[in-house]
């Protein structure tokens, strides 16, 4: 059983500025704190047998300039790898815009780690189509790390999942809708969304994790 509060609670979520290689940046940052040394969760993020029993199967030429990609999901390049304190890459899904994310490590209380995750794309870009689109998309996003970090809890404590479908569980898709509500206050601080809007924002993006009727012709 996920302790839906309490996990969502872990996780400190706000809108940085972390800068890209194009220049300004906006960013998506999420912190918190495993019960696991640093030496774990490094090897956790970076083994790629370990990687594929909380994320995705990886492939790729896994080293300091060499290229990685996720099945199902993103690829890019590994930009910076400094054991066992940070990894920075690359991250595309598609044809998408290519953005950055970074991980940070730091030693925490009573032997545990601080993880920051950080994943920046173009300020102007960003700032663009949060005015003409609103915040949904960032929204969305912030809500797919938060599974993410949550799967890297889960099997740092010996948990065993499925990643590519433990979120279709009925609280792990709890989870995401809480995640997505926590998101709001971090997106509407940064760009003075309007509550209603916001709260719409909100809603569109809990549809991808978690549909409900409507959304697709039924209900």
């Amino acid at each position: 059983m996920i302790d839906i509060v309490n996990q969502i609670n872990a996780t400190h979520r706000e809108i940085g500025n972390q800068a890209v290689a194009a220049g300004a940046g906006r960013s998506l940052l999420l912190r918190r704190t495993y019960d696991a040394s640093i030496e774990d969760v490094w090897s956790a993020c970076t083994d790629p047998d370990r990687i594929s029993r909380w994320l995705a199967p990886v492939e790729g030429d896994l080293r300091l300039g060499g290229t990685f990609q996720l099945k199902d999901n993103a690829g890019g390049e590994i930009l910076r790898c400094e054991k066992p304190h940070l990894i920075k890459v690359t991250w595309a899904s598609g044809e998408g815009m290519l953005t950055e994310v970074e991980v940070r490590l730091a030693p925490g209380g009573d032997g545990g780690t601080v993880l920051e995750l950080e994943h920046a794309a173009p300020a102007g870009i960003v700032d663009e189509m949060v005015r003409t689109y609103g915040p949904d998309t960032t929204i969305g996003i912030g809500g797919g790390w938060d599974l993410t970090l949550l799967g890297l809890d889960l099997f740092l404590r010996g948990v065993t999942f499925d990643p590519a479908t433990y979120g279709d569980t009925p609280e792990v898709k709890e989870f995401a809708t809480a995640g997505c509500h926590a998101w709001g206050p971090a997106v509407q601080a940064a760009w003075g969304t309007g509550d209603d809007d916001i709260a719409a924002a909100v809603a569109f993006a809990v549809q991808h994790f978690a549909p409900g009727p409507g959304r697709d012709g039924n209900g």
